[in-house]
């Protein structure tokens, strides 16, 4: 019997991993019992924020993670891909399918699912991938049994609105760069642009913590902290209106906010990039200063909650087993990874190397020139500034050339896809 505490992502792939090898397996939840600050349901395998798993692309590491996930044989992304609506050049899934269909899988494969909250960590073989939102019991329990650092930082949700309240003669449809119509888009001049930075600078948001102190993870910053840094921040980042053409006045918008298709019905939207920690009044006041969201009705308000993540390089091997205790392995973000995609692919890995383990086998590690080996690496090797990590090219060793930008890119995804196919070999080994 294999233990798997935890039905997020990770657990949930950990758990199909393990059971497609044959064994039996156990996997502890405790929710609809006791919840998350951020959960809004017991549904397995959750999206807690965005329901976009990402870029597709070969030459955007996140795509290049997805490449390779499927090449490994990925259980959750072949339920993401069955889930997916529409979304550009990303992954983007309907949340409530997509959690449906993962618990069909677990079903399929005879995986026993018990709804209960594990405070103490069993003997046998046991994979923690209990996610960022870990309770405190279990948690610290486990820094006693294997002597590791907890640490911290702050995550943010941003805002899901009803699409018949928004305002379509002010809205159009659009990607940037061209590529596909699959987000609403809502154009600012320069002056609505100024007077939303300013509104977001200024605005209140929850009391409670010391956030000035708050170490954001700088992937997911509020919108309200990036307008605070620079007044041009949010046009060169989430607001970037490039590629764009607003049909009414034929021109390229100052900035636009644009918005992501939450389900298959096209009932919801995802504010996309608007994380944020701002009051709920505060939220309704400022976000209806955008064109097209004047009347908007909020169907989820952003808010914020804390990620915890343990010191990794202290207590994993890159096979991601404990050093202490090699039958007990740690996956998802609470191994000190950031992303869904991320989340899927360490709980495939704690998967297959406790089967591994429980059948006699070595574990195996993918190559550092894959995406998923270079995170496996960079999240136990010790460094005195630990921070979650997401995937990103900057993790593989540059080829010895001197290619840049997107041909870099080609080469370097070139050489993961075959290292992955490679890796395949071994794990059927």
């Amino acid at each position: 019997m294999i233990t798997v505490i935890g039905a997020g992502l990770s657990g949930c792939e950990a758990a199909l991993q393990c059971a497609r090898a044959g064994l039996r397996v156990r996997v502890y939840e405790m929710r609809p019992g006791k919840m998350t600050p951020a959960h809004r349901t017991d549904n397995v395998a959750e999206l807690v924020c965005s329901n976009s798993l990402k870029s597709e692309e070969l030459t955007n590491a996140h795509g290049l993670l997805k490449a390779e996930l499927k090449i490994f044989g990925s259980v959750l992304l072949g339920c993401a891909e069955k889930a997916r609506i529409p979304g550009g050049k990303a992954l983007v899934v309907d949340r409530v399918i997509f959690s449906q269909m993962v618990e069909q899988k677990l079903q399929e494969f005879g995986v026993e699912l018990v709804r209960e909250e594990i405070t103490e960590i069993p003997a046998g073989m046991v994979i923690i991938a209990t996610g960022p939102l870990t309770s405190d019991g279990l948690v610290q329990q486990l820094i006693t049994l294997v002597g590791a650092r907890r640490l911290f930082f702050y995550d943010a949700i941003a805002p899901i609105v009803d699409a018949e309240s928004l305002n379509m003669e002010r809205i159009f449809t659009g990607s940037r760069y061209g590529k596909g119509d699959d987000y609403l888009n809502c154009p600012l001049t320069e002056n609505e642009y100024n007077l939303l930075v300013s509104e977001l600078a200024s605005a209140e948001v929850y009391p409670g913590h010391s956030f000035e102190q708050i170490p954001f993870f700088e992937g997911c910053l509020p919108v309200e902290e990036l307008a605070r840094r620079e007044r041009l921040a949010l046009a060169f980042g989430p607001l970037k209106p490039v590629g764009l053409v607003d049909p009414h006045t034929g021109r390229m918008p100052f900035a636009v906010v644009q918005l992501r298709r939450e389900n298959s019905a096209g009932t919801m939207f995802n504010m996309v990039g608007f994380q944020t920690r701002l009051k709920w009044a505060e939220q309704e006041r400022i976000f209806r200063l955008i064109p097209g969201l004047e009347r908007v009705e909020f169907l989820r308000y952003g808010s914020i909650h804390r990620n915890t993540f343990l010191y990794s390089p202290e207590i994993l091997l890159p096979t991601l087993q404990t050093k202490i205790r090699p039958d007990l392995f740690i996956a998802g973000q609470l191994c000190g990874v950031e992303g869904y995609v991320e989340a899927i692919a360490t709980g495939m890995i704690a998967g297959i190397n406790a089967s591994r383990f429980q059948l006699g086998k070595p574990p195996v590690i993918p190559s550092e020139q894959t995406i998923l080996g270079a995170l496996l690496k960079y999240i136990t090797t010790p460094r005195a500034d630990f921070q979650p990590m997401n995937a990103n090219f900057g993790l593989i060793t540059p080829p010895k050339n001197r290619l840049r930008g997107i041909k870099k890119r080609f080469v370097l995804a070139h050489s993961a896809i075959a290292e992955a196919e490679r890796f395949l070999q071994k794990i059927i080994g």
